[in-house]
C-alpha cells in the first residue's frame, strides 16, 4: 500500500491520558459542543488568520470552496447508495426536529442521532470501524416520516413511487445484514465480495488482482499509482474495465467545480512555483492522467516556499480492501512559523536518523531527499479527511517520488491543540495509569511526547528506509497487510528515537521522561484502552489498531524473560506497568528491523504471521473489563469537528477581505453543506 499514511488523531481514551493540554481552554472559546453515540464535536480556532494579507485570505477561500465540492464523492466512494440516504434524512430533519417535544420525542432523538452518525463517518458504516450501524428508532416510525414530506423533497428515482422507494431504502437503513462491512479485511475471504464499499463492481478480488498484476511492471522506477482514481467494473461484455474519475468521466460535476474554484486560487497564488503545482493539480482532475499525478506531486513537493499550502485530491486509499483506490479528501492550511521550528529540526537531521537506525544498512537511505517539515494551522477540512481529522499527514505516497524529490511532513498544529484543550478534564489517565508516578510524568509531559511522536512518524518515520530493487510496491507484496505494517514501521521509528540524547541536544525534548510518558501511553492503548473502539466479539481491522496492538503485544511477549513489560491485575483491573525502559527501546529497535526487512523484501507471509498473531485477536475478558471501566467515564472514542466558516468581504465582485466564523450547530452545518455542496446525481 501506500508507503505513507495519516496518523490518526487518538480520542479521549488515547489523547486524554497521552496528552493533556498545558494550558486551559479560553473562556471564550469552547472547544467541545455535544456527545452522541460514541462521537464527540469539538472545534477549532484559526489563529493568525486575520494577519495574512487579503490576497492569502482571498486564495484560503477558494481553497475551502474547492474542498467542500468533492463532499458528494466522498459519500459515493464509501457505499453505492450513501447519497441517497444522507438525502432522505436531510429531506426528513425538518419534520422530525417537530417531535422532539411531542409523545414520539424518544423516537424524534433517536432518529437524529442517526442522522448525525450519518454525517460523521460519510455514510451508514463507521468511519473507523467501518461497520455498518443503523438507526435505533423503529423502521415504522421512519416510514412515517418519509411518506410525510413532500415526495418532490426526497431522492427519488424516475418514476418511482414512494411506497416503493420506502421498500427500497428501509433494508439498506436498517438491516444490519445489508451490505454489514464497508472495509472487510478477514484472512481468507473474498475482500471485495464481503466489503461494500463502492471501489468496484461485479468484480471478484482475484479477477482485481489479476487485472493489476498483467498491467504492473515491477521493474519500472517510476510507475504510476495503478487504480487510484478510478472505479473497477466489469462491463455487459464481462470485461474488466476502469471508470475513471475526472471532469470528462465519473464524478465530473463536482470535479468541475473543483476545478473551478482551483482555478480561481491560482489566478492568486503567492509565487510561480505554487501557481504551477496548482495548474498541474487543475490538468490532473480535467483529464484523469495519473502520470499528471504525479508531475502534480513532484511540483507539491517542490514548492517550500508558500505560507499556504494544500491537499486535495483521491489520496489515501484505506477504504480499498486491496489498497488501490484512494478516497477524496483536502486540507486547506498555512504555515505556523513558530511551531515549526520544533519539527524542522527534526526534520533538518533525516539523514542523522536514517544512518543511525538499527535496520540493515542494505534497507538504509543512503542520501535522504527534500523533506520538508512543518506545523500547519488548518483552515478547512473536506471528504475523508472531515468530521474526522488526521494530526499528521506525510505526502506524497509514491515511493519513487519520496525518493527523488522528497516529501512533506505537517503536523496540523491547531487540531493538536483542541484535542488537547478538549482532554484535558478526562478521567480516562487515573483510571487506566498504573501508579500516579506514570499520571504525574504523562501531565507534564504528555502532550509534548505526543506531538513529538507525531512529528518523527511523520517526519523520518514514512520516509526511512528503502524497498529493494525489483520487489515492487507494498500494495503489491503485502496486499491487505501493507498499511498496518507500514503504520507499525513509522511508530517504531518514532518510539525507538523519543529516548535518544540527539533529540535533547536538538533542544526538542527537555528531559528522558518524555520518552517515558510516551511509552506508558502508547503501550497502555495498544494493549487496554483502544479496546474501548470495539464491541464484545469484534477482532482488531482498522489498520492503525491493529499497527499499535501488533507492537504492543509483541513487545510484550518478547520481553517476558526480562520482565520488561507486564500486565498487572489490581482490585480486579489490569493495568500495563512498564519496568525497564532501556530494554523496551532495545525491542521497539528489533520489531523495526524486522518491519522495515519485511518492507524491502516484500515478505506476504511474515507480516501476516506479525500482523494475524500479535495484532488481530482480542482478550474477550479484557475486553469486557476494560468497556465496564470505560463507561462509567462517559467519554467518546471518538472526536470530530465542526468545520470554520470563510465569509468573504465583497466590494461589488471583488473579494477585499475574508472574515472567519466558528459554527456551533453540527447539524445545521450538515444540513448547509447538503444544500450548497450537493453535487453529484444519487447514483454515479
Amino acid at each position: 500500500m501506500k508507503r505513507t499514511v495519516y496518523s490518526l488523531a487518538l480520542a479521549a481514551l488515547l489523547a486524554g491520558p497521552a496528552a493533556h493540554a498545558q494550558t486551559p481552554t479560553p473562556a471564550k472559546f469552547q472547544v467541545a459542543t455535544e456527545q452522541f453515540a460514541d462521537l464527540r464535536m469539538l472545534r477549532y480556532q484559526v489563529p493568525g488568520f486575520a494577519q495574512l494579507s487579503a490576497k492569502q485570505k482571498e486564495m484560503l477561500y477558494y481553497l475551502s470552496e474547492a474542498a467542500l465540492s468533492g463532499r458528494d464523492i466522498v459519500y459515493d466512494q464509501n457505499y453505492k447508495h450513501n447519497l441517497r440516504v444522507r438525502r432522505t434524512l436531510e429531506a426528513i430533519w425538518a419534520a422530525n426536529q417537530q417531535n422532539l417535544k411531542g409523545a414520539q420525542a424518544a423516537e424524534a432523538e433517536k432518529l437524529n442521532v442517526y442522522a448525525k452518525r450519518v454525517w460523521f463517518s460519510n455514510g451508514i458504516h463507521h468511519h473507523y470501524s467501518t461497520r455498518k450501524f443503523v438507526p435505533e428508532c423503529s423502521a415504522a416510525y421512519f416510514t412515517k416520516l418519509v411518506k410525510g414530506v413532500d415526495a418532490k423533497t426526497l431522492p427519488l428515482e424516475k418514476g418511482e413511487t414512494v411506497d416503493k422507494f420506502v421498500a427500497f431504502i428501509t433494508p439498506i437503513v436498517f438491516d444490519p445484514n445489508v451490505a454489514p462491512k464497508k472495509v472487510n479485511q478477514v484472512a481468507g475471504q473474498d475482500l471485495l465480495a464481503t466489503s461494500a464499499t463502492n471501489f468496484y463492481e461485479g468484480v471478484t478480488q482475484a479477477e482485481a488482482e489479476a487485472f493489476y498484476a498483467q498491467k504492473i511492471d515491477k521493474k519500472d522506477q517510476r510507475p504510476i499509482s495503478y487504480g487510484l482514481n478510478s472505479k473497477l467494473i466489469k462491463n455487459k461484455s464481462g470485461q474488466l474495465e476502469e471508470r475513471t474519475w475526472s471532469a470528462q468521466g465519473m464524478y465530473a460535476p463536482a470535479i468541475k467545480r473543483i476545478v473551478y474554484w482551483l482555478q480561481k486560487a491560482a489566478d492568486v497564488a503567492e509565487n510561480p512555483t505554487q501557481k504551477e503545482a496548482l495548474t498541474k493539480l487543475i490538468s490532473f482532475y480535467q483529464t484523469g492522467s495519473l502520470k499528471t499525478w504525479d508531475d502534480y506531486n513532484i511540483a507539491w513537493v517542490k514548492d517550500t516556499k508558500s505560507a499556504i499550502d494544500v491537499v486535495n485530491g483521491f489520496i489515501e486509499v484505506y477504504g480499498d480492501p486491496l489498497g488501490y483506490r484512494a478516497t477524496y479528501e483536502s486540507v486547506v492550511s498555512f504555515r505556523d512559523e513558530e511551531a515549526t521550528k520544533r519539527i524542522k529540526a527534526i526534520g533538518d537531521q533525516a539523514q542523522w536518523f536514517e544512518d543511525h537506525s538499527p535496520i540493515m544498512d542494505q534497507h538504509k537511505k543512503k542520501n535522504v531527499v527534500g523533506i520538508t517539515a512543518k506545523v500547519i494551522t488548518v483552515v478547512m477540512e473536506s471528504g475523508d479527511a472531515a468530521p474526522s481529522t488526521p494530526i499528521g499527514i506525510n505526502l506524497p505516497n509514491a515511493t519513487w517520488i519520496r525518493k527523488e524529490y522528497g516529501s512533506k511532513s505537517v503536523n496540523l498544529g491547531n487540531i493538536v491543540e483542541a484535542y488537547d484543550q478538549a482532554s484535558a478534564s478526562s478521567g480516562a489517565l487515573t483510571e487506566f495509569a498504573f501508579d500516579p508516578a506514570e499520571v504525574a510524568r504523562v501531565r507534564q509531559y504528555g502532550a509534548l511526547a505526543g506531538k513529538l511522536h507525531t512529528d518523527m512518524h511523520e517526519v523520518i518515520g514514512h520516509a526511512s528506509g528503502q524497498i529493494n530493487p525489483g520487489v515492487g510496491t507494498t500494495k503489491e507484496t503485502l496486499k491487505s497487510y501493507a498499511s498496518a505494517l507500514e503504520e507499525g514501521r513509522a511508530d517504531l521509528v518514532a518510539l525507538y528515537y523519543l529516548p535518544d540524547v540527539k533529540l535533547q541536544e536538538l533542544g526538542v525534548a527537555p528531559s528522558p521522561d518524555v520518552a517515558k510518558a510516551e511509552y506508558d501511553s502508547y503501550l497502555r492503548g495498544g494493549l487496554i484502552t483502544q479496546l474501548t473502539r470495539l464491541q464484545l466479539g469484534e477482532t482488531v481491522e482498522e489498520a492503525h489498531m491493529r499497527n499499535r496492538q501488533m507492537i504492543s503485544k509483541w513487545v510484550l511477549e518478547k520481553g517476558k524473560a526480562d520482565n520488561v513489560v507486564e500486565m498487572v491485575k489490581r482490585d480486579g483491573k489490569t493495568y500495563v506497568h512498564i519496568n525497564d525502559y532501556t530494554k523496551l527501546r532495545g525491542l521497539f529497535g528489533q520489531l523495526l528491523r524486522e518491519l522495515q526487512r519485511i518492507t524491502s523484501e516484500g515478505d506476504y507471509a511474515a507480516g501476516k504471521n506479525l500482523i494475524e498473531t500479535y495484532g488481530v485477536q482480542v482478550d474477550p475478558e479484557l475486553h469486557k473489563e476494560v468497556l465496564a471501566r470505560y463507561q462509567k467515564l462517559n467519554i467518546a472514542p471518538y472526536q470530530g469537528f465542526i468545520q470554520p466558516k470563510l465569509v468573504p468581504v465583497m466590494s461589488g465582485s471583488k473579494i477585499t477581505d475574508v472574515k472567519v466564523e466558528y459554527p456551533t450547530n453540527f447539524a445545521q452545518q450538515m444540513l448547509d453543506f447538503g444544500k450548497k455542496y450537493s453535487l453529484l446525481p444519487d447514483y454515479n
